[in-house]
């Protein structure tokens, strides 16, 4: 299997699609904010990507805590949100 390296306009829709069946979300939007949100915490925007979507835990930020949200996670997907809406 291929390891994915980069996040993509086009790795987003097909996984979303993929897994979900329906696009919901603009997708370069989605990307955008996931790659600005990762260089804003010092993060792979895969890795970002994953949390917003899968809700992945993100290791190195601590995003999780006995499998929930901790405050940084969720200040994280306050500040994605930010950057997906604006």
């Amino acid at each position: 299997m291929k390891t994915i390296k980069k996040l993509t306009d086009k790795f987003a829709e097909n996984y979303i699609h993929y897994n979900y069946g329906y696009l919901k979300h603009d997708i370069k939007k989605l990307v955008k904010a996931s790659r600005t949100t990762a260089k804003q915490y010092n993060c792979s925007p895969l890795n970002m990507f994953f949390f917003m979507i899968e809700n992945e835990p993100i290791r190195e930020l601590r995003t999780h805590s006995y499998g929930f949200n901790t405050a940084g996670g969720r200040e994280i997907k306050e500040t994605f949100q930010n950057y997906y809406n604006n």
